[in-house]
């Protein structure tokens, strides 16, 4: 083995665990087990069982919605179309997360503090959803990712700012001008 290699070989040994105070060990084991220790608790059989039936609920009125907008046929599929398809497999999702997660799991975290974080996100997404008929899409999905940015990803406000009008421009230039979609708009 020549000289160089020897030092790669070597340091790629000495880099796989430290034992200098204050430096993280970056071996796999020490990596989960750092995982493991900053982890919240598990969530438990009860709280599986009521997700997993909440998901199906959703999944099943996403079906019923999706038939009263007509299905269609492959050929010729209708507005519920993929929203049927998307609902389908939600429901199939949750009713094979209530068998297999019954026994409660590891990997599902119990409520916390943070977990309003993602209602806050949902019932801004319903806000945008609702607003976008009355004045278009460009405001609401201006403001959705402004408030995503800034107070759910943690950004600056430049940068919140400056990232929120690159992706309404981006979804204008894609949906409006290039697809020609028929989303309500202002401009």
């Amino acid at each position: 083995m020549s000289t160089t290699m020897k030092r790669n070989h070597d340091f790629e040994a000495e880099s796989t665990g430290t034992d200098v105070p204050g430096v993280p060990d970056l071996t796999p084991e020490g990596l989960a087990a750092e995982w493991a220790a900053d982890s919240p608790p598990p969530s438990g059989s009860t709280a599986n069982l009521a997700a997993s039936l909440v998901a199906a609920g959703l999944g099943v009125a996403g079906m019923v919605i999706a038939v009263g907008l007509g299905l269609g046929t492959p050929g010729e599929p209708r507005p519920g179309t993929w929203p049927f398809i998307i609902s389908l497999i939600i429901a199939v999702l949750a009713l094979a997360q209530l068998v297999v997660g019954r026994r409660g799991g590891v990997d599902g975290e119990r409520f916390s503090p943070l977990s309003r974080m993602a209602a806050f996100g949902f019932v801004t997404l319903l806000a945008m959803v609702w607003l976008m008929p009355v004045i278009g899409f460009e405001i609401p999905a201006l403001l959705l990712c402004f408030v995503w940015m800034k107070f759910l990803g943690g950004e600056t406000w430049r940068s919140a700012t400056l990232y929120s009008v690159l992706v309404v421009a981006a979804f204008y230039a894609i949906f409006i001008l290039g697809l020609g979609t028929s989303i309500p708009h202002l401009f």
